[in-house]
């Protein structure tokens, strides 16, 4: 599976507030912990159809990192009808099991299909 880019705020918006489920993948191409994450997050992804992945270069959006309080990437945030679903934000490395037991614990805050 390949993780789509964000390519305008419109875009970005209009994917937040959208029924499904969606987690934003806030990094840079200079990002060495980014470049990372790249290396297995297709497949965490492909395991997780429940959810549509987005990658935002930070570097492209600055104002709505800053806005997001996305100080530090990789970072990822998960969304359903604009709201919040969690956030897994900070400045470090993330590792595959980190990735996937916070998009687990997200999954198990979703409503049910009807």
């Amino acid at each position: 599976m390949t993780v789509a880019s964000v390519t305008s705020l419109d875009e970005y918006f209009t994917l937040v507030r959208g029924a499904d489920p969606v987690v934003m993948v806030f990094s840079a191409d200079w990002c060495p912990d980014c470049r990372y994450l790249d290396g297995f997050l297709a497949d965490v992804a492909a395991a997780r159809p429940q959810f549509a992945f987005y990658k935002v270069d930070r570097d492209a959006f600055p104002e709505l990192c800053e806005s997001l309080d996305i100080l530090g990437i990789p970072s990822l945030l998960a969304y359903q009808h604009g709201r919040v679903l969690g956030r897994f934000v900070s400045k470090l490395r993330k590792t595959r099991a980190e990735v996937e037991a916070f998009l687990d614990d997200v999954a198990q805050r979703l409503p049910a299909a009807p």
